[in-house]
């Protein structure tokens, strides 16, 4: 039998191994894991409340003289340009903000787990420091798996908008119109599979940039030789992960869910005949946190749980057509005799 100094026997991993492994590490090292999440995306959240805050600050008069139109007046330029500027601002924080966060779980969770394989003790500072050296590098590998995997569907699509465009300048009929939709449907639907093919392929390189300090296109290269010959079971344990993460997600939103509504039709009830923006935001306050703290709970076990077993399934992989096992019960200090 192979040692298990850590989470995992250090050998080849059957399915139960790999989700015990996952759910192992964060009973083990669960305040590190939801301890760097919840610094990770509560500050992006109280980013974007910042962001959202210093918005409506600077466009509430815009906003208020909007509001107050009748229906056949239209909003003047000096009132709509300032409030487009602000939604767009916005947008680009939630976007960095997202960004940013995803990036740091996903080195933060190899991270933890390279320490729960082999028994050792780790830290939040430690955790920290590691997964942010490796921020730059992770967010280069996502985009790049996402731009590669995208590839496919993006050609059908714009071919199919071309011909559109083409048709429509040239004088084309709206059959052939709907005739190219259906054509760049199916052109979709039937690149979807090398979308997903692509993706499983390159789905082991945030690990590979983590464990082995690689970079972006390194760690592609690294996470297609090690999926080569194994792709559907790291799809199909892939898929399992997100499905259960998922449905866990679901039921613990479902509680703040309802507490929000409720706390949002007592608040609603004191709103006059005809309320201001900052009456409507007020009133609908305790829906909002109650919302926000629910997807930020939630987000924790979605962020935390499927990339955990990725990191297990690169942990196989490597065991499985590199022999690591050895490698790691002597890094875990395992007598030579007992590692098989």
């Amino acid at each position: 039998m192979p040692p298990k100094p850590g989470v995992i026997p250090l050998g080849p991993l059957r399915l139960g191994d790999i989700f015990n492994g996952a759910f192992s590490t964060v009973g083990r090292h669960g305040k590190q894991l939801f301890g760097v999440g919840a610094a990770v995306y509560g500050g992006a959240l109280a980013v974007v409340v910042a962001a959202v805050a210093i918005a409506y600050s600077a466009t509430s008069d815009h906003l208020h003289r909007m509001f107050s139109l009748s229906y056949d007046e239209d909003p003047r330029t000096e009132d709509w340009a300032p409030v487009v500027i602000a939604l767009c601002s916005v947008a680009l924080v939630c976007l960095i903000a997202a960004v940013l966060s995803t990036a740091l779980m996903y080195a933060a969770v190899p991270a933890v787990l390279q320490e729960a394989v082999l028994g050792r003790p780790t830290t939040f500072t430690a955790v920290w420091q590691r997964a942010w050296a490796r921020v730059p590098a992770v967010i280069g590998t996502v985009f790049l798996t996402w731009v590669i995997a995208m590839i496919p569907l993006l050609l059908a699509w714009s071919g199919v908008v071309a011909l559109i465009i083409g048709l429509a300048s040239a004088g084309g009929g709206d059959g052939a119109s709907v005739t190219l939709v259906v054509v760049g449907l199916l052109g979709a639907l039937a690149t979807a599979p090398l979308a997903v093919w692509l993706w499983v392929k390159f789905s082991l390189a945030p690990s590979a940039v983590v464990f082995e300090n690689q970079g972006p296109i390194a760690a592609l290269r690294r996470s297609s030789v090690l999926v080569r010959g194994d792709w559907w079971r790291i799809f199909g344990i892939s898929l399992l992960a997100g499905a259960i993460a998922g449905v866990a997600s679901y039921l613990i939103q479902l509680p703040f869910t309802f507490l929000g509504m409720f706390s949002g039709m007592l608040g609603s009830a004191n709103l006059g005949d005809d309320p201001n923006p900052a009456s409507v935001v007020v009133a609908m306050s305790g829906y909002l946190i109650a919302v926000m703290i629910g997807q930020l709970v939630s987000q924790l076990i979605v962020a935390t749980f499927p990339p955990l077993v990725t990191g297990l399934l690169y942990v196989d992989r490597r065991i499985r057509a590199e022999n690591l096992g050895p490698v790691l019960a002597e890094a875990a200090a395992v007598p030579p005799q007992y590692t098989g």
